[in-house]
Order: C-alpha cells, then structure tokens, then sequence
C-alpha cells in the first residue's frame, strides 16, 4: 500500500530568502528549518500525490540531485510525520 501525506493545516510555512522557510506548527511549538527541496517537498504534500509522484517532481526541477533521493525524501516526510507537521491522508 501506498501513503498519501498531507500538510497539517495549521502549520505556517515561512519562506525566507533563497527558497529556505520554516516550518512551525502552533499547536505543539514544533519547528523545523528547511532547504529549497524541503519547501518543495511541503508544496506538493497536497493529499494527491504519493512518494513516487513527489520524488519524480522533484528529479524533475532539480539538477544533480542525490542518488538516494527516495531515501531522503521518504526521511524528511516521517521527520515532518514524527513532529504533527504533516499527516497520512490515505493509503492506495
């Protein structure tokens, strides 16, 4: 089965200068600092797309990126997961 991930809609993304942002959810005080990927990969948790779709995205708009992106995309979004950032919207 495949997750689908969704923003938590209370998380407040703040995007600062050269594409790096912040993200902190009120709820619980969590924040987590964020590169131009990161933002990237927060963008697309829209309840749509699942892991395949968003790491295509981003080979897609990035050059050079890791050999182990699925790895490091999959670690950012159960870091975002662990911390009430995002949430499972469904399983296909």
């Amino acid at each position: 089965m495949e997750r689908i991930y969704t923003r938590n809609q209370v998380v407040v993304l703040r995007e600062e200068f050269d594409d790096w942002a912040v993200l902190y959810n009120p709820d619980n005080a969590e924040a987590v600092g964020t590169n131009p990927i990161g933002v990237e990969i927060w963008k697309n948790l829209d309840g749509k797309k699942n892991l395949g779709e968003i790491v295509a995205g981003i080979k897609q708009e990035y050059n050079n990126v890791s050999e182990n992106v699925d790895a490091e995309v999959l670690e950012f979004i159960q870091k975002l997961l662990q911390r009430g950032l995002i949430g499972i919207s469904s399983t296909l």
